[in-house]
Order: C-alpha cells, then sequence, then structure tokens
C-alpha cells in the first residue's frame, strides 16, 4: 500500500465527503420546513465529519489529530441519529436509512482503525 500524502487521498475523507454528497442531494427535495429543521442538523452533522476529519489531518502533533478525529466520530453518530429521525418522520425510505446508515458505520469502523494506526 502506497503512503498517503495528500487529505484528498485518505479513505475516511473520501468517505465522508461521499456521504456528505449524498445528504445534500437527499434533503434538497424534502419540503420547506423539513429542510430548515432537520435537513439543515444533518447536512451540518455530516459536513462536519469530512471537516474534522480535514483539520486532525492538517495538525501536526498527535493529540491534536486524535481531538479532531474524535470530533468527526462524535458527528458521525450524530448524523445516524438525524438519519433515524429522519425515518421515523417519513422523509427517507427504509432502504435509503439502510444505505446511508451502513456508509457511515463503515465509516466509524475505519475512523476507528485510523486513529488506533496513529498511535
Amino acid at each position: 500500500m502506497s503512503e498517503i500524502r495528500v487529505l484528498e487521498d485518505l479513505d475516511i475523507f473520501q468517505l465522508a465527503i461521499q456521504i456528505g454528497e449524498d445528504v445534500w442531494e437527499l434533503t434538497g427535495s424534502w419540503n420547506e420546513f423539513s429542510r430548515r429543521t432537520i435537513g439543515t442538523q444533518v447536512v451540518r452533522s455530516t459536513d462536519s465529519i469530512a471537516a474534522n476529519i480535514a483539520e486532525g489531518y492538517g495538525r501536526f502533533f498527535y493529540k491534536d489529530r486524535k481531538l479532531f478525529y474524535y470530533y468527526a466520530r462524535g458527528s458521525v453518530l450524530e448524523t445516524k441519529t438525524w438519519m433515524i429521525k429522519a425515518l421515523n418522520r417519513n422523509l427517507i425510505t427504509t432502504e435509503k436509512h439502510k444505505i446511508l446508515i451502513t456508509l457511515l458505520g463503515e465509516l466509524h469502523y475505519k475512523l476507528n482503525a485510523y486513529i488506533k494506526k496513529l498511535k
């Protein structure tokens, strides 16, 4: 495996970007009330995942990096919560929910592995 030299090559960053774009596209079709309430929250939490990975990647010290990766992990769980609420309020289909939850679970696992690898 080749050494990662830029943020964009980082698997967890690519996956976080993909999930963010999927959520953005999904919420764009919601009615105004749903977009303004749950939509805004889920887009912010999802975008926060990639942003915190990027910020952590840019830090020099392990402790700083780890802190931002922990923030990203928290945003993964927050996004899962918003996806549950969206499903419960009939804003997304069961199939779309399952796909997004699976991707978020994969990202959570990879993020944990990456944090462990940094030590």
